[in-house]
């Protein structure tokens, strides 16, 4: 089964003058997976390319797959992602898979992006103080889930009441008031990263009624799942699927 020419355009898109060395010892498993990644699966879906890089890179993030981070971060800066929207996928990741397992991602954006001839520090993209964090966070967060937040600080604990607090001023006040990325963005990436995850399906379906709250409907979201097939499997991918499906029902 040869690769089909539509796959290998769109393979030679990304990398172009790459050699495969896998083709050479694992043929028949490249004409499978580059027919299916480059070609089948990209027949679905209104994901442009850019969009479909970006999210691809921040599932590889929370499936600790550097070695294929690297590859498809090279190709992502290939097609147009900037340096400040590769760095700031990476920071996103920060509160949801945590820095123990971003730190190597960090280095190696560094890296490739040096290589690349791109000076760092890049622009800053902080919008908030010490003093603003928590305020810009809360509001921000009730802004793509609504009354949920307000539920959520009602029903904490006591003793858990921290974790609120830090979901506002850190994850949503740190994080997603940034700028280089947009809301809308910020929460595809992360729908993207909870769905690699895999054991996060509470988490993952808050997040997609935080997307569809800031339009991402929920097209754009089976788009995402089925171009992040390939890279997660069927399990992970079907999981998905099953937490969009439920959150019509409820």
């Amino acid at each position: 089964m040869p690769i089909s020419e539509t796959a290998q355009k769109n393979h030679e898109e990304l990398f172009p003058n790459h050699e495969s060395t896998l083709k050479v010892t694992d043929p028949e498993l490249i004409e499978v997976f580059d027919n299916f990644a480059f070609d089948e699966v990209l027949s679905y879906g209104n994901l442009d390319t850019k969009t479909r890089l970006m999210v691809i890179l921040a599932s590889l993030i929370a499936q600790q797959t550097l070695s294929e981070y690297k590859v498809m971060l090279g190709g992502a800066l290939n097609i147009g992602v900037t340096p400040i929207e590769a760095k700031e996928i990476v920071y996103q990741s920060v509160p949801y898979v945590g820095i123990a397992k971003a730190f190597d991602f960090i280095h190696a954006t560094n890296d490739i992006l040096e290589s690349r001839g791109v000076r760092l520090p890049l622009e800053g993209q902080s919008t908030t103080t010490a003093e603003t964090r928590f305020q810009k966070g809360l509001a921000l967060s009730k802004s793509v889930f609504g009354n949920m937040i307000d539920n959520l600080y009602e029903q904490s604990p006591e003793n858990q009441i921290h974790i609120q607090d830090y979901l506002s001023a850190n994850c949503f006040g740190d994080y997603y008031t940034r700028t280089g990325l947009d809301i809308k963005m910020r929460e595809l990436l992360t729908f993207s990263m909870l769905l690699s995850l895999g054991g996060c399906e509470p988490q993952l379906k808050g997040h997609i009624t935080g997307n569809l709250n800031v339009g991402n409907d929920k097209e754009l979201l089976l788009s995402t799942v089925t171009q992040l097939l390939p890279y997660v499997g069927y399990p992970r991918a079907l999981n998905a699927i099953r937490c969009i499906d439920e959150n019509e029902v409820e």
